[in-house]
Order: structure tokens, then sequence, then C-alpha cells
């Protein structure tokens, strides 16, 4: 009876103390869980609860009826988007403003980052980067609205140098040529030295040592770029690309909109743009939910397989 009350003393001590280590633990936490609360909330928010508004792919939605008085019609709205006959046209624009994107815009904030991390002189590193974070801040309106002034047919500035030079004109706010060379130009001027950011941060974090250790062994600047940058680079790089696989069907709306006119429409229209144009001046809420939806899908199927992919080569991945 003495050895069992003795060990019940005991467990109760124990307990009691997990208790209290686990209430000082929390309570040490609370600062970093309410600086943690209000990106929460804006995800419970703005993220899950209107997910809820998916059903209206499978219904006839009503604004006046609501989600409870519409009627269902199943996949409808989907066997409609497959039969539109501007379904492979959106499809093939889309894929190739993305595949532009990821394949030529998305190494330019590495190799900038490793440009910048190679400066030595301070004044100017600081310099440089100020000079590239600016173009973050302006508006895609502005953005859109230079180029067109400057390459105006008429009294564009830049093709009136071309003309007293002797050359043609440029249309290149017109052409259909240039309108995905001129999106892939004005993304890079804009984001590359803003997504640089991430990756000068990872840079950081590289142990002096091992450049060090690198110039004793002879390695030039570059060797020590390969050997080291890259390596301490490549979780980064793998996890922002699968991040940016999930919006491959996500080209950019008020960017391309602005660029869009009735002459390049056959290779400016994309999924973004024709949701605009079908679901708010037309009124057409289901038909381009179920849009919304088809491209969420596509997104989500290629992160996981982008994530097993990264899991097989063996890197964590996102999850």
């Amino acid at each position: 009876m003495i050895l069992q009350s003795t060990v019940a003393q005991t467990e109760n001590i124990r307990s009691k103390t997990a208790s209290r280590s686990r209430w000082y633990e929390w309570k040490r936490g609370l600062p970093v869980y309410l600086m943690l609360l209000p990106g929460l909330l804006f995800f419970i928010v703005f993220k899950y609860v209107p997910m809820g508004g998916i059903a209206i792919a499978f219904q006839e939605y009503d604004p006046f009826e609501g989600f409870l008085g519409s009627p269902w019609v199943g996949l409808q709205h989907f066997e409609a988007l497959f039969r539109d006959p501007d379904f492979w046209m959106l499809f093939r624009n889309t894929l190739l403003i993305s595949g532009i994107n990821l394949f030529f815009f998305f190494p330019v904030p590495i190799i900038l980052a490793l440009l910048l991390n190679e400066v030595r002189v301070s004044w100017f590193k600081k310099g440089a980067q100020t000079l590239l974070y600016v173009p973050h801040f302006l508006s895609w309106v502005v953005i859109v609205s230079l180029t067109a002034l400057l390459f105006s047919t008429q009294d564009g500035g830049i093709n009136n140098l071309l003309s007293t030079w002797g050359y043609e004109r440029v249309e290149l706010m017109t052409n259909p040529h240039y309108f995905r060379w001129l999106y892939l130009f004005q993304v890079i001027w804009k984001e590359a030295g803003w997504s640089a950011i991430i990756f000068l941060a990872a840079l950081a974090s590289v142990d002096p040592t091992l450049y060090e250790a690198a110039r004793v062994d002879g390695a030039s600047r570059l060797r020590q770029i390969w050997h080291i940058n890259l390596p301490a680079l490549r979780s980064t790089i793998i996890i922002l690309f699968i991040l940016r696989l999930g919006h491959v069907m996500d080209t950019g709306f008020e960017h391309i909109l602005l660029l869009q006119n009735s002459l390049n429409l056959q290779v400016s229209e994309v999924f973004d743009t024709y949701v605009y144009r079908v679901g708010i001046t037309q009124a057409e809420f289901s038909y381009t939910t179920a849009v919304g939806l088809f491209k969420s899908i596509i997104g989500l199927f290629l992160v996981y397989l982008a994530n097993q992919a990264s899991r097989k080569i063996g890197e964590e991945g996102v999850y």
C-alpha cells in the first residue's frame, strides 16, 4: 500500500510538472502566436471561407436565389467550357505565357542574386539593390502607359527617333508577334529585383569559412558560385519552383488586360481575362467559377507531381 501511494504521488507530481511546463511554454510563445493571428485570420477569411463558393460551379447560380435556392446542374458548365471554340486558344495562350514566365523569368532573380552577392563595394551594392527594387512598387497601369507613350506609332518618342534615323516605326503594342516578349520584358524589369531578395537572404546564410576554404584550394569566383552558392540555393529554388507551378494557370490579369487590344487578342486572351470578360461583363458567374476551378485543379496536380519528383531526388519539397 505504501509503495502504491508513493508511485501515485510521483505520477501526480510528474503530471503537475508537465502541465506547468506546457503552460510556461505556451505563455513564453504567446507574443509569437499573437503575431501569427492576423496572417491566420487573413487566410481563413479570404482563402478558406470563399472556398464555399466553389459550389456555384455546379449550379445555375442566381444571385437573387442564393446558394440554397439556385438549381444544381452538375458538370454542365465544365462540359460547356471544353466545348467552347475558344477553349484551346485560351489553354494554349495561358500555357505559353506561363511557360515564358517559368523558363525565362524564373532564372533571372537567381542570376541577379548571384551577381549582387559578388559585389564587394557596399555603397554600390546598396544603390544597385535600391534601383532594382523600385520598379516593383510601380503600378502596371504606369508601366504599360509609359510603354504605350514611348512606342506609340504616331508620336511615340522611341518611334520618332527610329524614324529620324531612317528605320521603320515599330508597332510594339499592336503587333501580336511582339506581345509575349513585351510581356516578359516588363515582368523582368518590374519584378526581377524584388524576387531576388529571397535568394539573397539564402546566400547570406552561407558559412563564410566555405569561401575561405575554397580560396585556399585555389577555386576561382565562378567555381565558388558553382560549388558553394548554387548548392546553397538549391532547396530554395526547388520550393519556389514548385509553388510557381501551382500558379501556372495564373498569368497576371491586370498586366495582360492592359496590354490587350483587338489586334493582339488571338495571342493575349487567357483564362484570367476570359473570366473577366464572360463572368463579370456577361454575369456568367457559374460558368466562370467552373473555369476557375479547372485552373485550380491543374495547378494542384502540377504541384503534386513536382513535389513527388523533388522528394525522389532527395529534397524535402513543400510537404
